[in-house]
């Protein structure tokens, strides 16, 4: 203890953790506090383990601490962004975005802001090069770091002796316990194992029964998961109401619509797209509703994709986008799909803005519809890309406005022009599809929804804000009624889609 003093570790610790705290008080929303003592040992044990294994590499005290305060405000200022478009605080989870922002900056970077991002890395590449320079390292470097190692590794043992009990309520843990011991005790949760047997999936009990009396012709089913789809037009009385003309006319068909809760605000498709496919909802996920395709799903979980395929059905997912994104590569596979088809089977041309458009997605369903080579029944899960934010990133032209929209803009709505343009591409990409399952012989089932409403701060600030519900419809093109809007929560969508055509 004494070479730690004499080295001036000490106080640069000591000094350093006392800064964690104002910088967390940035935090919105702001931790109390009034919290448990294990969250202050949790705390504590967080920075020392992280300033201790730096300081071990480097020998450089101040260096590392620094460092170690830097990272700690980007993750604050990364969460104000995050909470700002989503309403939810940084979790766990949200360390994997980091990489996936260098991959994919143009999904990231525009929210937490593009100025800001580039400010800070030039900041932290001079404040890397002056610390490196300027700092000596100082002597027994390794041992003292490995004593502080140690005592780092205590602290967290002491506040891991009787684990928090997390709500899995992101506001309400981070209010509750602070930063450092939401991250730590939600990492925890993450590893460990959960029994799937309690998930209660619908499809659980059905994808191995070989009782069930199927129809002598089984129908190809096709659902679609629009990118940000929600009838934007109750948000504001100015949208024409042609915007969505095929959406209207297969919801006057269809067998069941409505709104539909999901599992996202915002952002977060594969929420929504997990509950969906699998029909287990959130509140059973515990930790891993905040990305359930990072652990969780690669276990292989039951799902209507292996529901159907157990059925007999061949089952294909199309995403135009990067196949590794949320590891869709791996995950689909284990949730029952025998084909993945992502961004390498379309091209630059078939691109509506900076995605590939709707329009084509519905060709490469009717594409596989219309195979002559095929001998199996088809179920088609596609997760469209098009409407995907930032959407204040793409101009309109004043002249299109009147194409969209019966009055003038108010203001703030400049960021609406854009997401209406998109989606009136999901409502062409709708009448495509009808047309074509109208004109053939084979039974057919739709399933449209939206995994969760834009993205579109200023917008909101002008007109409010939705309560975060989309729409969906089912439809078939061999019995077309006419019924009264229906409800529903996601998890509950996909058992009924089968149900519809049993």
């Amino acid at each position: 203890m004494l070479e730690v003093l004499n080295s001036g570790l000490f106080w640069v610790i000591a000094a350093g953790v006392i800064l964690t705290y104002a910088i967390e008080a940035m935090l919105i929303p702001r931790p109390s506090l009034r919290r448990p003592l294990r969250s202050w040992l949790l705390h504590a044990g967080v920075w020392l383990f992280l300033v201790a294994a730096l300081y071990t590499l480097t020998g450089r005290p101040v260096f590392s601490a620094l460092n170690v305060l830097a990272l700690w405000l980007l993750i604050v200022l990364v969460s104000n962004a995050k909470y700002h478009s989503l309403r939810e605080p940084f979790v766990c989870a949200d360390f994997e975005y980091f990489s996936d922002a260098i991959r994919y900056p143009r999904l990231y970077l525009p929210f937490f802001g593009i100025g800001k991002a580039i400010a800070l890395t030039l900041a932290f590449m001079t404040y890397l090069a002056c610390g490196l320079y300027f700092e000596p390292a100082t002597a027994h470097a390794i041992p003292l770091g490995m004593m502080l190692l140690m005592g780092a590794t205590g602290l967290l043992a002491l506040g891991s002796w009787k684990p928090l009990r997390p709500t899995f309520d992101a506001h309400e843990d981070l209010s509750r316990w602070g930063l450092a011991a939401s991250l730590w005790t939600y990492f925890l949760s993450a590893r460990r194992k959960v029994n799937i047997d309690e998930l209660n999936s619908p499809f659980a009990a059905h994808t191995n029964d070989c009782s069930e009396q199927l129809p002598d012709v089984l129908p190809d089913l096709i659902s679609v998961q629009s990118e940000s789809f929600f009838d934007v037009r109750r948000l504001w009385p100015g949208i024409r109401q042609q915007v969505l003309t095929h959406y209207d006319h297969l919801c006057s068909e269809a067998q069941v619509h409505g709104r539909l809760q999901v599992a996202a605000w915002g952002a977060n498709t594969v929420r929504t797209e997990f509950a969906f496919l699998t029909g287990i909802a959130g509140d059973k996920l515990g930790v891993h509703r905040f990305n359930p395709y990072r652990h969780l799903a690669r276990q292989g979980l039951p799902s209507i994709a292996a529901h159907m395929k157990s059925k007999g059905y061949r089952t294909v997912c199309i995403h135009p986008y990067s196949g590794s994104f949320y590891g869709r590569n791996r995950v689909l596979p284990m949730l029952g799909f025998d084909v993945f088809i992502d961004i390498r089977s379309f091209n630059d041309s078939q691109k509506s803005g900076p995605f590939i458009g709707d329009l084509s997605v519905g060709e490469k369903i009717i594409e596989l519809l219309t195979d002559n080579a095929r001998h199996q029944p088809l179920y088609i899960h596609a997760v469209t890309m098009e409407n995907h934010g930032p959407l204040h990133l793409e101009q309109v032209p004043d002249d299109q406005w009147p194409v969209w929209f019966d009055r003038p803009a108010l203001d703030g709505l400049r960021d609406l022009a854009a997401y209406v343009r998109h989606l009136s591409n999901a409502d062409q990409m709708l009448g495509q599809l009808r047309k074509q399952l109208l004109a053939t012989s084979t039974p057919a089932g739709l399933c449209f929804f939206g995994d969760h409403v834009p993205i579109l701060p200023e917008v909101y600030i002008a007109l409010g804000e939705p309560n975060g519900d989309t729409d969906y419809f089912i439809w078939s093109n061999t019995a077309r009624t006419s019924c009264l809007p229906t409800p529903m929560a996601v998890e509950q969508l996909a058992s009924h889609f089968v149900d519809q055509f049993k």
